[in-house]
Formats: structure tokens, sequence, C-alpha cells
């Protein structure tokens, strides 16, 4: 069964609104544009092989993707980092910004998984995955001889 390793309600949604957090907020859209609330919204669907994942990334390049499975987990993490600089005619900088963000989410897939088990494929914003139904590899049953 694939599962999010961490079930997100926004019970902070309240705490997070005084007004020290919005300026953090405003960075997020700056570096992830109008879209960033909507990071990492995923999709999960069934059907008989397996199970298709839609992750929504929206500004970010393939590059900025990473992709791992560590111990029965399938990890989906992605970063970016913006500059800007402003400068005037004479090249002096009048102001210059940084913002570097990264998410990361996480699926338990079991492990009998395997890395050549899963297909990726990154298109207009949506990395998609497959991720195939794997029967879990039983342990093996060893009698022990008793001696005497």
């Amino acid at each position: 069964m694939l599962l999010p390793s961490i079930f997100e309600n926004n019970l902070f949604d309240d705490f997070f609104d005084f007004p020290v957090y919005r300026d953090f907020d405003n960075m997020n859209r700056k570096l992830y544009g109008k879209h960033g609330a909507n990071l990492m919204k995923t999709d999960i669907r069934e059907n008989e092989g397996g199970y298709e994942v839609d992750i929504d990334l929206p500004g970010f390049k393939k590059d900025e993707i990473n992709i791992n499975l560590q111990n029965g987990y399938l990890i989906v993490g992605a970063s970016k980092t913006q500059n800007n600089e402003d400068k005037d005619k004479q090249g002096k900088v009048l102001r210059q910004e940084r913002y570097s963000g990264a998410m990361q989410r996480s699926f338990y897939v079991g492990d009998a998984i395997t890395e050549e088990d899963i297909k990726a494929r990154f298109e207009d914003g949506v990395l998609k995955l497959v991720v195939p139904k794997v029967e879990p590899k039983l342990p093996e049953k060893k009698t022990i001889m008793i001696e005497g």
C-alpha cells in the first residue's frame, strides 16, 4: 500500500497567520511564484498493476528534483535557489536578494520495490511516477534442530 509518511493537516495555519510570518510567506511567493501554496500537491491513483502518482511542482526544472528510494520509502525532493540583483547604469548594486528553498515528501512503498521498478517522467510542472504493486517478501521459515 502506498501511504504518505506524514499526513499534512494544516493545523498551524491560524498560528502562522501572524504578521511576523507573513514576510516568510512573501519570500516563498517570490521564490516559487503565485502557485507556491500549491507545491507538492499529490494525486495517487491505484490501478491493477500499481500506483500512478502525480506531484505538482510548478516553477521547477527537471534538474531541481531528486527521487530516492531508501529503507522502503520513496522520497521526492525539490530545491530551488533564486538570486535577484538590481544595478544602476554605472554597475553599482542597488539591491541584491537571495532566496533558497527546499521541500520533500516521502511515501512508504515497501522493501520489495527497487529503483528499476519505479518509472518517472516530468512534464508541464508535474512529476509523474509509476510504482508497481509488488508482493512483500515474506521471511523464509527456518527450523532450528533441537539437540539431545
